[in-house]
């Protein structure tokens, strides 16, 4: 049998390898910065999307881009700090969280450090291939979710 002429392209280098590994580097960056406030990015990331109004634990997750369970996970030392509270959603099998005062307060102690951290990232990529690499990822997002559905 004859062999197919149709040829297929080859793989670039492992894509997923190097986003976690920049991801991981500069998590550091934002961890290090955050760390004089008590914090962590994941933390400060949780409280941020908290501040507005209280959230079902489901549409938290999808907005942060991790699964429940990982929520469930960093929320407990949130709510052992007194920085959200607990309670059930409009439907009984529902949960949400909402930032406490105390929480409000860490978020506003947080942010100088937040910014910090950000600038240095803009200092060590460039401000204007930072702000290409903001809108690459924003378009990596939107194709993924068009064509898979939004991450849960």
């Amino acid at each position: 049998m004859p062999s197919s002429s149709v040829s297929r392209p080859e793989p670039l280098a492992c894509t997923c390898f190097r986003l976690r590994r920049s991801a991981r580097e500069i998590s550091k960056i934002y961890d290090q910065a955050l760390a004089g406030v008590g914090l962590s990015l994941n933390e400060y990331s949780i409280l941020r999307h908290s501040r507005s109004q209280p959230r079902i634990l489901g549409e938290l997750a999808l907005a942060l881009g991790m699964d429940r369970s990982t929520l469930t996970r960093n929320l407990k030392p949130l709510i052992e700090s007194g920085w959200l509270v607990q309670t059930p959603g409009l439907d009984a099998r529902q949960r949400q969280v909402a930032i406490t005062a105390a929480g409000r307060t860490r978020l506003r102690l947080a942010r100088p450090h937040w910014q910090r951290a950000q600038l240095q990232i803009q200092a060590l990529f460039g401000e204007d291939r930072t702000r290409g690499l903001h809108h690459d990822l924003d378009e990596l997002h939107e194709r993924y979710a068009a064509q898979f559905g939004s991450p849960a």
